[in-house]
């Protein structure tokens, strides 16, 4: 769970800004989506390896 303190002197709306930076970064988010439906072993197998061969690509491509 991601938590968030008020600072003195905060508005209400930078705290919500703060919470919601806070969430992406736990991945709280991309974990329900990814369990919102039920995925068997093959395919999560399948979307590791697409992953990885776009990790690949992605790191073989030349810079510019």
């Amino acid at each position: 769970m991601a938590y968030v303190s008020l600072n003195e002197g905060e508005t209400p709306e930078s705290l919500v800004n703060r919470f919601r930076s806070a969430v992406q970064r736990s991945g709280i988010l991309r974990e329900l989506k990814n369990r919102r439906y039920f995925k068997t072993k093959s395919q999560k197998v399948r979307e590791a390896a697409q992953r990885a061969a776009r990790r690949a690509r992605r790191r073989n491509r030349p810079q510019t």
